[in-house]
C-alpha cells in the first residue's frame, strides 16, 4: 500500500523513473529494517537507526546515506504526512573527496577508433558536449540545431535546461545518421504504432506530438518495449548498457589501464576545456552545474594551472 502510494506521489511530481526505482529499493531495504511494525507507527527514531545501520554495519559512502535520508524522508512527508527531519541525528557515514578520473586526448581518440557505428557516434556526443548518459540518450531530433552549432538538454539534472556546443567535426556524420533515423521514424508512423514518450502532461495537452518527427529520440531502440509508467507498447531510447558495453570494450581494446566509465568522458570535456584556457563560469553553464563548487573539482586534476602559475624551479 505504502509502496503504490509512493509511486504515485513520485510521478505526480514528475520525478524520473531512475528516483522512482532507487525510492522503492530504499522503501524495501527500511521496512526489511523495522520488521513487522506498522508504516503509520514508525517515527524519526527508526529512520535514525536505519541511517546509523547503514553507516556503521554496511559502511556505506556518504552519498549512498544521503540517497537513503533522501528517500524516505520524501515517504514520511508525501505518504505518511509525518515531518521527521528536525529528529534526525544519526552517524553520518565519512564522506570521502575522490578526483574524478580523466583521460588525455590521446587517450580519447584511442577509444574512439575501437568504436563504431551509433556508439561511437554517442561517445563523441558525450565527450564533444559534456553530456550525462542519461542526457546523450533522452535527446530528441529537435534538440540538434545544426545550423547554429548548437545541442540542448532539456529536463537534464534537477530538471533543467541548458545548452551546449554542438562540435564541427560530428555534424557531417550526424546529418548522416538522422537520416537513418528518418527511416526508422516513417516506418513507424506507416504501421500505426504509438508514439515515443513524452515528457510532463504534454500527451495530453498535444495528443499528437509523439508521432511528430521533431520528438522523435535521437538514438531510438531497434526494438519496441513497454512504458514501465503508463504500460503502452511504443519505441524508447537506447538502454544505457549497451553503451557502457560497447565503451567498456574499447577501452580494453584501447589498452587504457585506467577505472573509468562513460561518465569519464563528461570529466575529459570539462578537464580539457579547462587546460585549453576557458573561463571557470562557462564550463559550469556547459556541464549545468548548479553550484561553482562542484565544477571547481576539474581544476584539481588539469595538467595546466589556470592561474598561469610558473614553479620557481622551471626558472
Amino acid at each position: 500500500m505504502v509502496e503504490q502510494q509512493t509511486r504515485k506521489a513520485l510521478r505526480l511530481r514528475h520525478r524520473s523513473l531512475n528516483t522512482e526505482k532507487s525510492y522503492i529499493r530504499w522503501l524495501r531495504h527500511f521496512r526489511e529494517f523495522t520488521g513487522a511494525r506498522r508504516p503509520e507507527n514508525l517515527n524519526g527514531n527508526d529512520l535514525q537507526d536505519f541511517l546509523s545501520y547503514l553507516a556503521v554495519e554496511k559502511r556505506v559512502s556518504s552519498s549512498t546515506q544521503s540517497q537513503a535520508l533522501n528517500a524516505i524522508v520524501f515517504v514520511y512527508r508525501n505518504v505518511l504526512q509525518k515531518n521527521i527531519e528536525n529528529m534526525i541525528d544519526a552517524v553520518r557515514a565519512r564522506q570521502r573527496r575522490r578526483l574524478p578520473v580523466v583521460l588525455s586526448i590521446q587517450e580519447v581518440e584511442r577509444i574512439f577508433d575501437e568504436m563504431a557505428g551509433v556508439y561511437k557516434l554517442m561517445a563523441m556526443l558525450i565527450y564533444g558536449c559534456g553530456l550525462r548518459l542519461s542526457e546523450c540518450l533522452s535527446l530528441r531530433i529537435k534538440d540538434v540545431d545544426l545550423e547554429r552549432g548548437v545541442l540542448i538538454i532539456r529536463s537534464g539534472k534537477g530538471n533543467k535546461d541548458r545548452r551546449t556546443v554542438l562540435p564541427e567535426r560530428l555534424k557531417d556524420d550526424l546529418i548522416e545518421y538522422i537520416d537513418s533515423v528518418r527511416t526508422i521514424y516513417e516506418k513507424d508512423r506507416k504501421q500505426g504504432l504509438n508514439g515515443v514518450y513524452l515528457p510532463g502532461s504534454l500527451d495530453k495537452k498535444y495528443p499528437n506530438a509523439g508521432k511528430e518527427w521533431a520528438w522523435f529520440w535521437l538514438f531510438p531502440s531497434k526494438s519496441l518495449s513497454v512504458d514501465p509508467k503508463t504500460l503502452v507498447v511504443r519505441r524508447h531510447h537506447l538502454h544505457p548498457a549497451s553503451l557502457q558495453r560497447a565503451f567498456k570494450k574499447a577501452v580494453v581494446q584501447a589498452g587504457i589501464s585506467k577505472q573509468v566509465s562513460v561518465h569519464t568522458l563528461r570529466h575529459s570535456f570539462a578537464t580539457h576545456l579547462l587546460e585549453s584556457g576557458y573561463d571557470i563560469r562557462t564550463i559550469q553553464e556547459l556541464l549545468g552545474h548548479k553550484n561553482l563548487q562542484t565544477t571547481m573539482i576539474y581544476t584539481h586534476v588539469a595538467t595546466k594551472n589556470i592561474l598561469g602559475v610558473k614553479s620557481p624551479l622551471d626558472r
